[in-house]
């Protein structure tokens, strides 16, 4: 048996290929919509996909389940609670799947979503009475399990999810052999839980002794303790578990009809016409020049899931990008089901070089420039772009708090008439809102360079200015 997992750093998500190398047959669990690894390696190696399984319907990306179908054949698997547009074979408590000296074992888990599965894996050739791992989905994480709050808006409360969590881990997953290897489908970095581990792979016996959620304790206990906290989920978390139970037109499909070169009169057409342009570019070369009115979300973060909670779903994309990044940004959109793409500036920011006048810059301060500006009589405003919790760690004093996601709808609680420094943990998040400040007419913010980490490092206050820029 081969058993080998696949993990997308940038949306913190593990997938599985599981074969048999007798019959040459193998499995894909909860693929990303990009599948080209999954039969890039399975032909290496001579395999067949014959199985595509979801252990639910995944709220931060889009599945490769569709993919995987049309171009293998594979038959797709989901829980036996999931309704879906698409044909599947339902999974049940015990359904069995064996090909060779695998067997993969259906546990139905809900808790974070209804329709939720977890996958025993045996390996025959070595036991076949006692599973060797146990791919938990969203169910349980290193040191986590997923959170029951996702899915409050479609007719199931959280509190009602949560009981059944914890059913399904005390009366299921635990019950587990201590030496069962765990093998969730996130880990550190994703929203769907707020503890994960940036291990992705664990034990039954490690995660009873040291999850904090697996701590002795009533359900109604548990209860409260899972449905408090929790990250603010992104919008299209909805939008994406709904997706994925439609059926859809493929990321290879999307990509060759609308991934074309536009030229700059057509970029300002579409958008004088509504069009969103992003501009992908790292923080600092979007500032130092960029397509008036553009918005930055740089490749180099956490562009999916900042592109997500940023784009309106019902307008077109416009992809400014580094020559040979555009497909890229296309398809990292194309995986959390943005196909919005209506094409990318041909030549990126240099075809403007005959065009000063579309081009606008970010001004940039230091740390240390800050610090003096704070402590004269007319200081900046400091807008702190940054989550809640990470606030409550450090702040500086008086700034303005409006995390990013929420910018659009309280702009007008940013003054317009002094300049405005903007800042978050290191940068990404601030040249975004820098970029949604300009949207919005204004000419007067100043992004921080390094975040309120350089802040940090220089051991700054601003309290001898007085008044800190209130």
């Amino acid at each position: 048996m081969k058993l080998q997992q696949y993990y997308l750093g940038c949306l913190a998500h593990a997938s599985y290929l599981i074969a048999d190398d007798r019959t040459k047959i193998a499995a894909i669990v909860d693929p990303q919509r990009d599948v080209d690894q999954y039969i890039r390696d399975a032909a290496t190696s001579g395999y067949q996909i014959k199985y595509v399984f979801l252990t639910h319907f995944h709220a931060d990306f889009l599945a490769g389940h569709i993919e995987l179908r049309d171009r293998t054949g594979a038959q797709i698997y989901l829980g036996a609670r999931a309704e879906a547009e698409y044909q599947f074979a339902a999974a049940h408590d015990g359904t069995k799947v064996e090909f060779g000296d695998v067997r993969l074992e259906v546990l139905e888990t809900p808790g974070h979503t209804p329709e939720g599965i977890s996958i025993l894996v045996y390996d025959l050739a070595k036991d076949a009475a006692k599973p060797q791992a146990v791919l938990t989905g969203d169910t349980l994480f290193i040191d986590d399990v997923g959170r029951p709050d996702l899915m409050a808006s479609i007719g199931v409360t959280a509190e009602e999810l949560a009981g059944e969590l914890y059913d399904s881990l005390h009366g299921k997953l635990m019950k587990l052999p201590d030496e069962t290897l765990v093998y969730p489908a996130h880990g550190a970095g994703s929203m769907c839980g707020k503890n994960l581990s940036k291990d992705t792979v664990s034990t039954i016996g490690t995660q009873r002794k040291y999850n904090y959620a697996l701590a002795p304790m009533s359900k109604e206990e548990f209860i409260r303790l899972v449905t408090s906290d929790q990250p603010e989920a992104p919008d299209y978390f909805a939008y994406d578990a709904m997706l994925n139970r439609k059926e859809r037109g493929t990321l290879e499909e999307h990509l060759s009809r609308e991934l074309r070169p536009l030229t700059v009169d057509e970029v300002v057409a579409l958008q004088s016409q509504g069009a969103q342009v992003v501009d992908v570019r790292e923080a600092a070369d979007y500032e130092g020049a960029h397509l008036r009115n553009s918005l930055n979300i740089g490749l180099a973060g956490k562009y999916a899931t900042w592109a997500g909670t940023m784009l309106d779903r019902s307008r077109p994309v416009v992809i400014i990008a580094e020559p040979g990044h555009e497909e890229e940004a296309a398809m990292r959109l194309g995986r959390i089901g943005l196909d919005l793409t209506a094409g990318y500036l041909h030549g990126g920011l240099a075809a403007l070089d005959k065009r000063p006048d579309l081009i606008a810059r970010t001004e940039r301060i230091t740390a240390a420039t800050l610090a003096e500006q704070l402590a004269s009589t007319e200081p900046p405003l400091v807008l702190d772009v940054r989550t809640e919790k990470e606030r409550a760690a450090g702040k500086i004093d008086c700034s303005l708090h409006i995390p990013v996601n929420h910018l659009r709808q309280r702009l007008a609680e940013v003054p317009a008439d002094r300049p405005v420094v903007v800042h978050c943990a290191g940068g990404y998040r601030s040249a975004i809102a820098c970029s949604l400040l300009e949207q919005a007419g204004r000419s007067n913010m100043i992004d921080l360079v390094g975040g309120y980490g350089a802040w940090s490092a220089t051991g700054s206050s601003c309290t001898v200015g007085g008044n800190c820029g209130k």
